[in-house]
């Protein structure tokens, strides 16, 4: 499936998770997550809890991982000490099978008007400065590393 995305061709993108990068995108992270990823969170809940580092598995256990707060209409997931309460050296929920999407199409992003784009220094006033979006670097393009977050983004039109 074909999905547009605005800035693809001069977007350039490569994550270096592991590599020089320590994960900074769960860093304050809250993205919205959906009924349907609070149900399958819901399910490996058990599984997940003892990956979590101590703080974020005493504040799961005793608030849940989605706060009141609201993006997109949905509920944001919770924050501990700066991070995604499921970030533990990398995603606890990445091999289960439950990231909630919007972190599995990272750096996808829609705009208002509802336009899929890739997250970039300077480009839609980009908050973050981190050199996996820097348009500028000698980084891969994102049409060719992006390929299963656009295929997977293609799925949610």
């Amino acid at each position: 499936m074909n999905l547009p995305v605005l800035n693809l061709r001069e977007a350039r993108f490569e994550c270096t998770f592991g590599r020089g990068c320590d994960g900074v995108c769960c860093r304050n992270g809250r993205p919205p997550v959906y009924p349907e990823e609070i149900a399958r969170i819901d399910g490996v809940l058990a599984e997940v809890l003892p990956r979590l580092r101590p703080a974020a598995r005493v504040l799961v256990e005793s608030a849940g991982y989605v706060t009141r707060r609201r993006k997109a209409g949905q509920p944001t997931m919770r924050v501990a000490a700066g991070w995604c309460v499921f970030f533990n050296q990398g995603c606890t929920l990445h091999f289960t099978g439950c990231k909630p999407v919007l972190c599995a199409v990272f750096p996808l992003d829609k705009d208002r008007a509802g336009n899929w784009y890739v997250r970039q220094k300077g480009y839609k006033g980009e908050i973050w400065d981190l050199p996996c979006l820097d348009p500028g670097s000698e980084t891969p393009r994102a049409e060719e590393t992006l390929r299963d977050e656009i295929a997977l983004a293609a799925t949610l039109r």
